[in-house]
């Protein structure tokens, strides 16, 4: 079996290939991976030497259309593309959508005949975008539902709770028990109608320069000292974080729904955890419609939990209004996070693979910061604290 060390460090072409953000690999006779870029190892969650030791198949579930396309490329002799091919599977996580480019290797001389090279491109940031903007249109059709509830139900609902009260003054203790109970289901349902309210809300956001830090921090002594109690929470900052361009309460209250949606998911677990993170990521630009520049995404936070996981009927409706697992959940929470994330210029993801859910929300940098931001490769150190 013909065999391809991995170039050495410092080689120009390894240098090259570990500087792509697209995993690529050297696939050759019995499909075995002769070659992977630093890319692979998270997107293949291994280590290059480990990846190197296995055939293609491992990584790939049964029966898998990449299979097949690498077949084809090696008989046609000529490239081959396909797009939105599935690949999930347990080692790789349940959503992995993926378009795949395979070309045969020239080889020197020969040398590996029968060798393909493939490429992976990940589902694109434009695809998420998109999906982004199915969620804010989602609320937006909220906006009209709650100025409609606002006039026909909240304000008779006033009405039915006043009349309760005068039935009580005068009622017995069986009577004031049936009004008590009118009042607390017409306080449920304003309360309700109140969240469908703020989706209408349409002033534009006071923004200001706010450290991520803090808000999690609040968050998270307000989860310990009440709801979040008995749940370990880690922390994996950079602290070299810049600031992001924000509204801090709001970001509170985004980070805040997240983290109870979190301790929920992991309650039954055996070690409940949940671990909030944050980090510098640049390459992420979008464009904003109505202006004429890109703004840059990159600063990440994430909360993770260890719960089941969210079903899978409802992983890509997360964020759409009315859409929840929870026996008596609204389906409004997450609806509010997009909508306050999308207000913010920024970009709010969930994935979940059964045995850790993430949800990722990405941010831009306070515009007098965006010069002090680090670069590529040097974030401060990441620390953890329990």
């Amino acid at each position: 079996m013909n065999e391809m060390p991995r170039p050495a460090a410092g080689d120009p072409v390894s240098a090259i290939l570990d500087c792509l953000p697209h995993p690529v690999l050297l696939v050759g006779g019995e499909n075995r991976v002769l070659y992977a870029n630093q890319a692979c190892e998270e997107f293949l969650k291994s280590s290059v030497a480990f990846i190197c030791r296995q055939k293609i198949g491992y990584f790939l579930p049964f029966g898998s259309p990449v299979l097949s396309l690498i077949e084809q490329v090696r008989e046609a002799r000529s490239g081959v593309s396909e797009y939105r091919i599935d690949i999930s599977s347990p080692r790789l996580g349940r959503e992995q959508i993926v378009d795949v480019f395979a070309t045969p290797h020239g080889g020197a001389d020969g040398a590996l005949p029968g060798a393909v090279v493939l490429q992976f491109h990940a589902k694109s940031a434009a695809e998420k975008l998109d999906r982004q903007l199915t969620h804010r249109n989602a609320a937006r059709s909220v906006t009209g539902l709650a100025a409609m509830l606002a006039h026909e139900i909240k304000n008779p609902l006033f009405g039915i709770r006043g009349a309760a009260q005068l039935l009580e003054m005068g009622g017995n203790e069986e009577d004031r028990a049936l009004t008590q109970l009118i009042k607390d289901e017409t306080d449920r349902i304003v309360h309700l109608v109140d969240r469908m309210e703020v989706f209408s809300d349409e002033r534009p956001l006071e923004k200001d320069p706010v450290n991520i830090h803090s808000v999690l921090e609040q968050v998270r002594r307000s989860a310990q000292s009440g709801f979040g109690a008995k749940v370990d929470f880690r922390e994996l900052y950079d602290p070299s974080l810049p600031l992001v361009n924000g509204n801090r309460d709001q970001l509170v209250q985004v980070f805040l729904n997240l983290v109870k949606n979190a301790v929920e998911a992991c309650a039954e677990a055996d070690e409940p955890r949940v671990v909030l993170s944050t980090g510098y990521r640049p390459g992420v630009h979008l464009s904003i419609p109505g202006a004429g520049e890109r703004v840059a995404l990159p600063i990440e936070i994430c909360v993770r939990d260890n719960g089941a996981g969210i079903p899978d009927d409802l992983r890509g409706l997360i964020f759409d209004p009315f859409i929840t697992s929870k026996t008596n959940g609204t389906g409004l929470g997450l609806a509010l996070v997009a909508k306050i994330i999308g207000d913010h210029g920024g970009v709010a993801e969930c994935q979940s693979d059964g045995a850790e859910t993430c949800f990722r929300i990405l941010l831009p940098v306070h515009r007098e910061d965006h010069e002090r931001a680090p670069k590529a490769g040097q974030g401060g150190q990441t620390g953890e604290s329990a």
